[in-house]
């Protein structure tokens, strides 16, 4: 990192521009010998610092760092035995101990808030200042003044009483009518701090006492009355004493601080650190910068993470600059640069470089976020006029030579910038030189940036794998650059019409035209229409950027919605769990005192109807709560179906449909709304009622019992398999069941199942089912068990029911919906709900 290529790039300004946001003078002479750094874990680590202060920056609170005197020099004075500081110098200690109090409370009260790991890791390592900072508070105030101590207040009460009575004095002499004729003036007048007479020298021995000075002319003379004298000397020996008594407490409070030197020898680079950090981040803020990610590395430099750039601004350009993306393609460390004069080819190749040397110093950088930038371990530069006449240089020998320092010793981490290569010399040779140095720096895995004007070069990173092209944009109808960067496309240098634009008489122009072969002017329409096929690429690129943009946000609202059900469907859970709570409370006690009554003393009739009119009312209470939930889910189902029949509605007025859908009924509502066919001549319908031997599905698992008796308050007892239970009506749902007439009876052969091998429990054996479970079968198998249950519900009058297939490879579900579509008997079908399982199980309704 040389310190010519670093000014050529500007970067040593932007250093200095970042020093100025400092607060101390001793951070700025720190930063003006800061550089690029090598270690990534120094670079990452400074950029974090920088991250986190430009959180706080950007957030409302106070300023965390406030300003402090140099105080570096003020360290090996403490360290000398019975050393003496002066007080500006303590107040300088005060204001960097108040500094160090200050920022680590500003950032530990915002770490949790504003995620300030980093900076509130580092502060933490400051040392404990408060014992130096009250040494010194107790006798320098927050200005910086003397306090009024208690060792001198006697002496200070001292001199004020001798300047009164030395004031005293002369006003006696002054007033003194006696000699008022001898006086030039009434008034004291003060040479050397004393009060003296102004005597006419006429008159000067009217006067006991000491001359000082005669004026000029010779006309007065000066005079301190003796008895003033007296009064002087002894203001003066005071004043002495004063001074001695304060030097003793300065030199009491440096004793204190000599032994706590440590300590500030320990803040001191802490707080630089903080402050410089801190200045980067002030400068990041107010530029609109970013910090930039780092490019991920591989086993070899050609399978690296790419640099991306993005918005880039250069920093000195201000509101001038034009933001340019650059995209790096993996595997082409090599970029050619073409196009126009003045289009900014130059100024891209330093704005590259100069992002890199600043995000390796930890600066944020001008540009948007994504940015990322590898990191280098050398950076070598070939960037203007190297023309010197003390050494003898031509423009070429000069470009040669800073060539020739870039190939002794770049390596796969170096940067190299050449700025028009190959030229100064024939183009012929010169292009053949510049593509021997690239093959040269290619074999090295150097990342060069190349900027020309040779043709050749254009078609020499076309044809390598290594490079990639790249021009600045060119616009057509004001003939002036637009300073764009198009990646992947050669540019065209514009030789003529900048010639033209510049003020060459438009003949020479024209002559200078006809010059160029037929063959240049087909090179210039093909890059032409590169350059346009690449424009409408971008914009193919950007549309779908911003389709891809609105799904995502798509995504994150449905994401959100889910999120919000979740959430409220939680709210309700707890809330209907503390009215449980609160209910079981409730009962709880009343059930104890009931018990407490029956154990104290003998159990009396009133004692038993007491008991069974709690139970009683607690069974009331019950079925209350469940009625007022059946009333709430019958409104909400009819205001489901009012608004299920409008969007129907609006659907059949919009396009006709064959298909009507419906809502999904429950199994109770379906059996109830079902509207039968006309009378079957085999079979009779028998009212749906509870009654003894009746046949029902209980709850959700829809498992198969008897009713056995019923109890009191709409309860049954039921057989379920091997068991006896007690369930409430409403829990249960009927199974029709058909009379058999008289009449004889129409026989309908079913399909038999005797090639199904595999027929598990759910298989529909002579009543229809309302799950049909086809998991586990084969295809063939799957449909002649779905052809049976259509089947049975053609017989039964079996209006819905549903069928679970699974999603898997997708075979069974095409093959069931394959079928249902060519059954003549089906009204409609669709597939489940996702929460009730969604493309794994299908809804059926019969005709």
């Amino acid at each position: 990192m040389n310190k010519k290529t670093l000014t050529e790039l500007d970067y040593y300004k932007i250093r200095d521009a970042i020093a100025t946001y400092c607060v101390s003078d001793e951070t700025k002479a720190l930063l003006a010998t800061h550089g690029p750094l090598t270690d990534a874990q120094q670079i990452a680590y400074s950029k974090q610092l920088g991250q986190e202060w430009t959180r706080y920056i950007q957030s409302p609170r106070q300023p965390a760092l406030s300003a402090w005197p140099e105080i570096h020099s003020l360290i090996p004075i403490l360290r000398v035995q019975d050393a003496v500081l002066a007080q500006e110098q303590l107040y300088a200690l005060a204001l960097f101990c108040r500094s160090v109090q200050k920022i680590r409370e500003h950032i530990l009260a915002a770490e949790q808030d504003l995620a300030l790991t980093a900076l509130a890791q580092l502060v933490q390592t400051l040392p404990d200042l408060q014992q130096p900072q009250q040494q010194i508070g107790r006798i320098i105030d927050t200005n910086g003044a003397l306090k009024d101590l208690p060792e001198l207040r006697a002496i200070k009460n001292t001199i004020a009483s001798i300047k009164r009575d030395i004031t005293a004095l002369m006003h006696k002499y002054t007033s003194d009518t006696s000699i008022a004729s001898a006086l030039e003036s009434t008034l004291p007048v003060y040479r050397a701090d004393r009060q003296l007479l102004a005597v006419k020298s006429g008159h000067k021995n009217s006067i006991k006492g000491i001359v000082h000075e005669v004026s000029q002319s010779g006309q007065t003379v000066y005079i301190e009355p003796e008895d003033v004298v007296r009064k002087n000397n002894d203001l003066i020996q005071e004043e002495f004493h004063l001074q001695q008594e304060i030097r003793h407490i300065f030199q009491t409070v440096t004793a204190q601080l000599h032994e706590n030197v440590t300590l500030f020898k320990t803040a001191l680079p802490i707080m630089e650190q903080l402050d410089k950090t801190c200045a980067i981040a002030k400068w990041g803020v107010e530029h609109n910068c970013v910090f930039a990610l780092p490019c991920q590395q591989s086993d070899t430099p050609q399978n690296d993470e790419p640099p991306l750039i993005l918005q880039a601004r250069h920093p000195l350009l201000g509101d001038k600059a034009v933001p340019v993306d650059i995209p790096f393609i993996t595997g082409k460390r090599i970029l050619i640069i073409t196009g126009p004069n003045t289009g900014g080819k130059t100024v891209t190749l330093k704005t590259i470089a100069l992002f890199a040397m600043m995000n390796q110093s930890g600066f944020p950088i001008p540009a948007a976020e994504g940015t990322r930038l590898p990191l280098f371990s050398s950076i070598f530069a070939d960037i203007g006029d190297e023309q010197s006449l003390d050494q003898s240089l031509s423009t070429f020998s000069g470009h040669m030579k800073n060539i020739a320092t870039a190939v002794r010793h770049a390596d796969k981490n170096s940067l190299v910038l050449l700025d028009e290569l190959g030229s100064g010399t024939d183009p012929q040779e010169g292009s053949a030189i510049a593509m021997a140095v690239l093959d040269t720096l290619i074999k090295y895995g150097s990342f060069v940036l190349v900027t020309t004007h040779h043709g050749i070069l254009k078609n020499y990173g076309y044809t390598h794998p290594a490079c990639i092209n790249a021009s600045v944009e060119f616009n057509e109808d004001t003939l002036s650059p637009t300073y764009r960067l198009v990646m992947g496309v050669p540019g065209e240098s514009r030789a003529l019409e900048i010639a033209n634009r510049s003020g060459l008489p438009r003949a020479i122009v024209t002559k200078a035209r006809s010059y160029l072969t037929n063959e240049q002017a087909d090179i210039s329409k093909l890059i032409n229409g590169l350059t346009a096929k690449h424009a409408e690429l971008d914009v193919l690129k950007k549309e779908f950027d911003q389709q891809q943009k609105e799904l995502r946000n798509q995504q994150r609202s449905a994401d959100l919605k889910d999120l919000k059900l979740k959430q409220k469907e939680l709210e309700l859970k707890k809330h209907g769990q503390k009215q449980a709570e609160r209910f079981l409370s409730e009962s709880r006690k009343q059930l104890e005192n009931l018990v407490r009554s029956l154990k104290e003393g003998e159990v009396t009739h009133e004692k038993a109807v007491s008991v069974k009119q709690y139970i009683n009312d607690l069974t009331q209470a019950v079925d209350d709560h469940d009625t007022a939930i059946e009333a709430e889910e019958q409104e909400i189902i009819q205001t489901q179906q009012e608004i299920e029949k409008q969007l129907t509605a609006e659907k059949l007025h919009k396009k006709p449909q064959h298909k009507i859908p419906k809502k999904r009924l429950k199994t109770a509502d379906a059996l109830a709304a079902a509207t039968p066919f006309a009378p079957v001549e085999t079979e009779a319908q028998v009212p749906l009622v509870f009654k003894e031997g009746a046949e029902v599905l209980v709850g959700a698992s829809r498992n198969h019992g008897i009713l056995l008796s019923k109890q009191k308050n709409n309860y049954w007892n039921v057989q379920l398999g091997s068991m006896k239970m007690t369930i409430r009506e409403k829990d249960m749902t009927l199974i029709p069941t058909t009379a058999i007439p008289s009449t004889p009876q129409i026989t309908i052969d079913l399909v038999k199942s005797d090639d199904v091998d595999i027929i598990d429990s759910d298989f529909p054996g002579n009543k229809p089912l309302f799950e049909l479970r086809l998991l586990g079968l084969r295809c063939e198998q799957a449909i002649k068990v779905l052809q049976h249950q259509l089947d049975l519900c053609t017989m039964h009058n079996f209006h819905e029911f549903s069928i679970i297939h699974g999603k898997g490879n997708g075979i069974l579900q095409q093959a069931v919906q394959d079928y249902l579509s060519h059954y003549p008997g089906i009204a409609e079908f669709k597939f489940a709900t996702p929460e009730d399982g969604g493309t794994g199980k299908t809804y059926v309704k019969m005709l």
